[in-house]
């Protein structure tokens, strides 16, 4: 289902395996591409959680590369996705990012849909075309799948069935982040736009923690073992143990950081599901970075936050404390990210390569076995961007 012609542009990839063009970051003409060939392509998108539209009526916009959608909560408990536009001249229905409506009505010629996306109502239409018919003009849908209560969406009629696409490695580990059932309950967002291409967004890797954010080093954090698990279609996952020393003195309430939740992780689950969405229960936080790429600049990014329906009132509170103040936007671990994001935007601006160094055992062959926090983890996606764009490798 295509929205837009294929795009010319090309470029050439260099031979070794460890090496990205600057140029794929800054180059606003290959948007158009990346929406054919990755958005509008053989993947799968995650749009909403059940427990983010819980009641009847209930709806939640979102956009899918620049085709906007909106998921709702049916008479009949059901949740659709449909596209964010009348069916009669294209109007957005849906402005708000969350609401509840019992009818969606399109405000420049009336036209009135159901929670089920059927049209119940248009005025005049004795005047409309001799072969009008209502049933004809049903809000369209996309191809869904569920798993643990996350909805997700693809325009391909190809792309292989949701648990297969992400692979066990991956939608085992996203089982126990949605709460190993998906019994959640939303707790609410932080939004936040990020001044750079979406791809220096999600060009995120295990090698940086440590170095970066400065409050590892200031609570005296170490990490434990773990794992981080790669697979050729793109997708991340890492799993690691976290120790915590007993003495924290850069807090004058430690209790932040207190891990309660051991059943389902010895500590961090960080997920990236190709091409740019973020799963993690890091200690007992349970969150879904849903991101939104602007066009060829700019990403906006949705943290959506969440406690477990068996929750007590305690594990509740200590859950919402966790989540924005450690790892949101401008959360205690991960605060330096948006200045890290805007700074390599404007550094790729430099002709050249990014150069993959940390785990790469040889330049000329990509690894799907990787160490924990080796950078080496990205160059799988990169490899999948590059034969989703067609972009042609160099000759050794």
């Amino acid at each position: 289902m295509s929205q837009i012609p294929n795009n010319s542009a090309t470029l050439e990839w260099p031979a070794k395996y460890n090496e990205v063009p600057k140029e794929v970051f800054e180059r606003a003409d290959l948007w158009p591409k990346e929406l054919e060939n990755i958005f509008y392509g053989a993947e799968w998108h995650p749009i909403v959680h059940q427990s983010e539209i819980p009641n009847i009526g209930d709806y939640k916009a979102a956009d899918l590369g620049e085709i906007p959608v909106f998921a709702v909560r049916g008479e009949d408990n059901k949740i659709r996705i449909f596209q964010n536009a009348c069916t009669h001249r294209g109007t957005t229905l849906v402005t708000e990012s969350l609401g509840n409506k019992t009818e969606f009505e399109c405000p420049y010629h009336r036209w009135l849909f159901s929670p089920e996306g059927e049209l119940v109502g248009c005025p005049n239409s004795r005047e409309f075309t001799p072969d009008f018919d209502k049933k004809n003009f049903s809000l369209p849908t996309f191809r869904t799948e569920e798993f643990c209560g996350l909805y997700f969406i693809t325009m391909s009629e190809t792309v292989a069935p949701l648990k297969e696409y992400l692979g066990e490695n991956f939608y085992e580990p996203l089982s126990r982040i949605l709460g190993g059932d998906g019994r959640l309950k939303f707790i609410g967002y932080q939004k936040v736009h990020y001044d750079c291409n979406w791809k220096a967004y999600c060009d995120n890797d295990g090698y940086h923690a440590p170095l970066l954010h400065l409050a590892f080093k200031m609570l005296n954090w170490q990490g434990g073992k773990g794992v981080q698990n790669v697979s050729e279609n793109g997708h991340l996952s890492f799993e690691s143990e976290l120790k915590i020393p007993d003495d924290i003195t850069a807090l004058k309430d430690a209790s932040i950081l207190d891990f309660k939740g051991t059943e389902t992780s010895t500590g961090s689950i960080v997920q990236m599901q190709f091409p740019l969405t973020v799963y993690s229960k890091h200690m007992d936080m349970l969150n879904i970075r849903y991101a939104f790429p602007k066009g060829p600049k700019g990403i906006e990014v949705h943290y959506a936050y969440f406690t477990h329906e068996d929750d007590d009132d305690e594990m509740i509170a200590h859950r919402i404390r966790q989540s924005s103040n450690l790892l949101g936007p401008s959360g205690l671990i991960s605060m330096e990210d948006a200045s890290v994001f805007s700074r390599i935007d404007k550094g790729n601006k430099t002709p050249g390569m990014a150069i993959f160094q940390k785990g790469v055992k040889d330049e000329y062959q990509l690894e799907l076995q990787v160490g924990q926090n080796d950078e080496s983890g990205n160059l799988p996606r990169w490899e999948h961007y590059r034969k989703l764009m067609g972009f042609k490798r160099a000759e050794a």
